[in-house]
């Protein structure tokens, strides 16, 4: 998730109604100058078109659905894509890297969700690339009997990486990043992640409109009729090494 292919998939993600917002980190826009250097204008401009997430994070309290029932029973899930090892104790499952293993997400078994709230908590034991695949699919792979996962993922960065873009959309086998953290209105969401504690991620899917906070800010507002249904998945991401937890996954249906 770590190359970006923002003239295309952006777009689709812009929105011409958004008013502008401008990229006033000197961090963020040094970065986009030095990655796309010729397209760098072009890219800027399309950026500061995308939508801003200003809602509250939707009431989390009643209506929702339990996704892991404890006590390690991992029933309604299954591994796809890498080898990464996913286990499960108590209210935590265990997500492992496993060097040389290419991205893996421990995916629910129903492949159909489509308009919901859905939210989880996550915390990083050794750092590690990591994210929640939403309205994801699969298809054949290269190799026979191999399948891909593909689709719009939240991104969750180690805290230490230091860009701050963990809320933001990327789409994984999918058009790369859809949504990055870069504008000015997202400087709280890039400071919302709290190293060595547990993070709240929740993503809001209604039609073509994708929103996410994290730790209850704002984050990302997507809009795209490309991935309407899917499932959820739980990713490690191929790399030396990662151990994330994540517990309290829950979706309310809408």
């Amino acid at each position: 998730m770590k190359n970006l292919i923002l003239l295309v998939s952006l777009a689709v993600a812009v929105s011409l109604t958004s008013s502008a917002a401008p990229i006033t980190d000197p961090d963020q826009l040094d970065w986009i100058k030095g990655k796309f250097k010729k397209d760098a204008a072009a890219s800027i401009e399309k950026l500061e078109q995308l939508p801003i997430n200003t809602d509250p994070e939707p009431d989390l309290t009643a209506g929702f659905t339990s996704l892991y029932k404890g006590d390690g029973d991992l029933s309604g899930w299954t591994v796809l894509g890498g080898h990464h090892t996913f286990e499960a104790s108590g209210e935590v499952i265990t997500g492992t890297c496993v060097k040389g293993s290419r991205n893996a997400f421990l995916s629910t078994t129903r492949r159909d969700y489509q308009d919901f709230v859905f939210t989880v908590e996550m915390k990083w034991e050794v750092e590690g690339n990591t994210g929640v695949m939403f309205r994801a699919q699969t298809k054949p792979g290269k190799k026979i009997g191999e399948s891909v996962v593909f689709g719009p993922q939240v991104e969750m960065e180690s805290p230490s990486q230091g860009r701050g873009w963990s809320g933001g959309i990327y789409g994984e086998k999918a058009g790369g990043w859809h949504y990055p953290l870069v504008l000015d209105a997202h400087k709280a969401a890039r400071k919302a992640i709290v190293p060595d504690r547990w993070n709240r991620v929740t993503v809001m899917a209604k039609g073509n409109s994708i929103k996410t906070w994290i730790n209850g800010v704002p984050a990302a507002h997507w809009k795209s009729a490309e991935h309407m249904k899917g499932f959820f998945g739980l990713q490690i991401h191929s790399g030396k090494a990662g151990t994330v937890l994540f517990r309290n996954i829950r979706v309310k249906e809408l």
